[in-house]
């Protein structure tokens, strides 16, 4: 007896939820479980679809997978399909679900790495299988690479990659990953929102120093007073409004649905317009600095001689020299400024066969829906393929329920997905490969 095999849609949640079970948090200082577990895990899966996949280590646990899939048309220059196996932490007691349960709770997915991003992975994967299993290809050859250490800025997963296995990528020209191709509602009409462009990165430490001595005494040169002051300055920085041409087109598209102008420059008003979808599209319209961690003393009586801050700072494309000034300007000649982490940023056209391709999967899935450009005010590995001229796009679809609150989820509790948008996605994601 012949059976049918099953397809993305069908493989698509069991697939995350075994992705969202295996623990990949990644704290930044080494101290994570790694993502071998999962890399092994996936290479299995890749394998039993037969391909060959080639796991790298950057160290001993960091590891990323990379597979090249033959296309139906192998002449025309080849897709990059990327997405990160890490995790942000999670604290277990603050989740109402188990952050590495994989449950399904009333119709959506639970755990940590739900929306960021091993759905994602999982459609990604879905499609490979279902489609290899029924002997059909790609449009053309796509390289799948699951990547190691994205939420710590990649350069144990992605740069590693880039700077000794460029080989890999050899023929790319173009490359997909997260954080696109979810929608919103926008006056009853579901508009798709693809990421054509993302801030840039400067993770910053501020140094102050000063001199030692009793908690007592009176102290003129006080490295944590010198920090705090600083520390208050860049926080309490108000950045001028500058909107990149990504989010202009945004909120082009916006005015076009609506007949009314977004308001931008309204924090209130705007998310009253887009839910939590607000909280990135304002931090798009401007730079950002914001202080997160702090470092100090070890007594209570005692004057430290050296104090210490973290700074995030996102920089819109083309400010970053102006970014890095303003802050070294706030901070004083008292503090000094250094630079743990840089990375680009990206802007690309929101036009080309491949928008092309992610728009017509999108309206043949969800009929009367548009797509609008947008920019990211995070981050992705898109950065660090940029750096081998490949154009990349974020476009991880998902049919949102009105109201679902998507953009507080990202590395909030309780992170979700729900069923019926990850099954969408899967479909979408296998309608873009076959005509991309």
């Amino acid at each position: 007896m012949t059976t049918t095999p099953p397809t993305a849609e069908d493989l698509v949640t069991p697939l995350c939820a075994d992705l969202l079970r295996i623990d990949t948090s990644n704290y930044g200082d080494g101290s994570g479980p790694g993502e071998r577990k999962a890399a092994e895990h996936v290479a299995g899966l890749l394998t039993d679809a037969g391909l060959e996949p080639e796991l790298v280590e950057s160290e001993p646990g960091r590891a990323s997978v990379v597979a090249r899939w033959a296309g139906a048309d192998p002449s025309r220059p080849a897709l990059l399909l990327h997405g990160h196996l890490d995790v942000v932490p999670a604290v277990a007691e603050d989740w109402r679900v188990h952050p590495f349960s994989g449950e399904v709770v009333d119709g959506e997915l639970w755990g940590r790495g739900a929306v960021d991003m091993k759905d994602m992975d999982a459609m990604v994967l879905a499609n490979v299988l279902a489609m290899t299993r029924r002997g059909e290809r790609p449009a053309r050859d796509v390289v799948l690479a699951f990547l190691a250490d994205e939420e710590a800025g990649g350069m144990k997963g992605a740069r590693h990659l880039v700077e000794t296995r460029r080989e890999l990528f050899d023929g790319v020209t173009e490359a997909v990953s997260e954080v696109g191709g979810f929608s919103l509602d926008v006056d009853g009409t579901r508009a798709y929102l693809l990421q054509t462009a993302e801030k840039g990165i400067l993770w910053l430490r501020l140094v102050a120093t000063g001199r030692p001595g009793h908690g007592s005494q009176v102290h003129d040169e006080n490295a944590v007073s010198r920090l705090a002051a600083a520390v208050a300055r860049i926080g309490g920085h108000r950045w001028p409004f500058e909107p990149p041409d990504a989010v202009r087109a945004f909120a082009e598209g916006w005015a076009g649905l609506t007949g009314r102008q977004l308001p931008l420059d309204d924090p209130e008003a705007l998310e009253a317009a887009l839910g939590t979808t607000a909280r990135w599209v304002r931090a798009t319209t401007q730079n950002t600095a914001t202080p997160t961690v702090l470092d100090a003393g070890y007594k209570h009586n005692v004057v430290p001689g050296r104090a210490s801050a973290l700074v995030d700072c996102r920089f819109l494309p083309g400010q970053e020299e102006t970014v890095l000034r303003t802050v070294r300007e706030l901070a004083g000649e008292d503090v000094a400024v250094e630079v743990v982490h840089h990375d680009r940023a990206l802007e690309t056209s929101a036009d080309g066969s491949l928008v092309d391709a992610m728009t017509a999967a999108l309206q043949a899935e969800d009929p009367g829906s548009t797509v609008l450009p947008y920019c990211l005010s995070g981050g992705t590995d898109n950065k660090h393929f940029d750096r081998l001229g490949i154009r990349g796009f974020g476009f991880a679809p998902l049919r949102l329920p009105d109201g679902f609150e998507f953009a507080a989820l990202f590395h909030g509790t309780d992170e979700r997905v729900p069923v019926d948008a990850l099954r969408f996605g899967a479909r979408t994601l296998g309608r873009f490969l076959t005509t991309c």
